[in-house]
């Protein structure tokens, strides 16, 4: 079963640029304060799974701009699992205005101990997280050695 989360955001004056659009340097943030929400939705938070000794870095990180957002256009930013292995998770963003898909993205992050940094098996630290996460993979998504 596919699981979602949306975060609306209002698009704030100090974001725009001198043409009066959203800059491109805003849209990893708000994939940012979108993925937030989705980890809470899990029942936990960066916090939570920092303090028990996991932390996920960035890899990569793609954004394909669609239309332009404008000063308070709210829009919508979608957020899913696109693809999950025990090492690593990649994430799915929409940014939404009216219904109309204003830009795309995603980002990977490796799940890594706090301690070491080195790659851990969310499964093997986490085995209830992973599992939920698991269960919100969308769709055609992947679950690499999951």
């Amino acid at each position: 079963m596919e699981k979602k989360n949306f975060l609306e955001i209002t698009a704030r004056y100090a974001e725009t640029d001198m043409m009066g659009i959203i800059h491109h340097s805003v849209y990893p943030v708000w994939f940012e304060a979108a993925r937030t929400e989705f980890i809470k939705m899990t029942g936990t938070s960066y916090t939570e799974l920092e303090k028990k000794g996991v932390m996920l870095p960035l890899a990569s990180l793609e954004c394909k701009y669609i239309h332009p957002v404008h000063y308070e256009d709210k829009v919508t930013i979608e957020t899913t699992v696109r693809k999950l292995s025990f090492a690593k998770i990649e994430f799915a963003y929409r940014v939404i205005l009216d219904g109309q898909v204003m830009a795309e993205g995603s980002t990977v992050h490796g799940f890594v101990s706090s301690e070491t940094f080195r790659p851990l098996s969310l499964k093997k630290v986490m085995p209830e997280l992973f599992d939920m996460i698991m269960s919100a993979v969308t769709d055609g998504g992947e679950t690499d050695g999951a």
